[in-house]
């Protein structure tokens, strides 16, 4: 199992509505992520900054690099676009991290 960080920015005023979309996850959307090998995933509000700070475990046969591919995942980004800073074909703009110290 791998543990995959990244960073995402919020547009200005649009942190409850972030939280209230999340809040009601598409089922759909959430069974993808699943069966691309996703689990426990988090995202963390940096309110001060808009950053979002997203964390997840990617199984060691994840399929989660097709994820773009996905009609349900292009939706998804299609409606969270008004909310975030994205690139043209409205995936979030994502700053991968790289892990520097883990404690179990």
């Amino acid at each position: 199992m791998k543990r995959n960080a990244f960073k995402m920015k919020l547009k200005p005023g649009a942190a409850a509505e972030y939280q209230r979309r999340h809040d009601e996850l598409w089922p759909e959307l959430a069974a993808e992520l699943r069966a691309a090998g996703i689990s426990d995933y988090s995202i963390f509000l940096d309110e001060a900054t808009l950053t979002l700070f997203a964390v997840q475990k990617l199984a060691d046969n994840h399929t989660a690099d097709h994820l773009p591919q996905s009609p349900i995942v292009r939706r998804w980004w299609d409606a969270m676009a008004p909310l975030m800073e994205v690139e043209p074909d409205n995936a979030p703009v994502c700053f991968p991290l790289k892990e520097v110290f883990h404690l179990d």
